[in-house]
């Protein structure tokens, strides 16, 4: 399975790539161009997270699961590749349920900036420990190991900053989801009492 799971991760690096571009340029704009763009993330971002299951399955398959989880690489991976996966899908969900309001306001669009961000950062994490795995060390690794102390080689743990982020994120979401939900109603009665 090893040579698929190489070919198929080809998809969802470039669909969550893209589609990072998108949200980033997106939260940070509101010209004509970053609305085009708009109008198609939807669809990278589906078809990115339909590949990245596909190939997340594949990956199952490389090696056995007590040969992965032995090594600090191998764990490393599975999970960066497990939080690129759900990141990506809640960056989908948020999407699809919140429709253009993602946009509306100065705090969705630093939560769905943050989104994207944060997606294309464990995206490249999980790209160069795959390629450590598969015997293609990136650069990346060495300027990650100089910048926050992570040895992609002997590294066990989650950094406590991404646990922070984490929590952050868990809290945020919902937060984020109910305000925007409670002003979008808010606006809705108050343009149908002006009718």
């Amino acid at each position: 399975m090893g040579p698929y799971h190489a070919i198929m991760v080809h998809f969802p690096v470039a669909l969550w790539f893209v589609a990072s571009g998108i949200v980033i340029f997106r939260a940070l704009s509101d010209s004509p161009l970053a609305r085009a763009f708009d109008r198609v993330l939807m669809t990278f971002l589906v078809l990115g997270v339909l590949s990245g299951l596909v190939a997340y399955t594949l990956g199952q398959f490389v090696w056995p699961p007590e040969t992965l989880q032995s090594t600090p690489l191998g764990r490393n991976h599975m999970m960066t590749a497990t939080w690129s996966l759900a990141c990506w899908s809640a960056v989908l969900f948020v999407r699809w349920r919140g429709g253009e309001r993602v946009w509306d306001g100065a705090v969705n669009r630093l939560a769905m900036l943050i989104m994207g961000v944060l997606g294309a950062l464990l995206l490249a994490a999980t790209g160069t420990l795959g390629g450590h795995l598969h015997g293609a060390p990136a650069y990346l690794s060495e300027i990650v190991r100089m910048a926050i102390g992570w040895d992609v080689y002997q590294t066990h743990y989650v950094p406590n900053w991404a646990l922070g982020v984490l929590a952050v994120l868990i809290v945020a979401m919902p937060a984020v989801a109910i305000v925007a939900s409670r002003g979008h109603e808010a606006r809705t009665r108050r343009e149908e009492s002006a009718k």
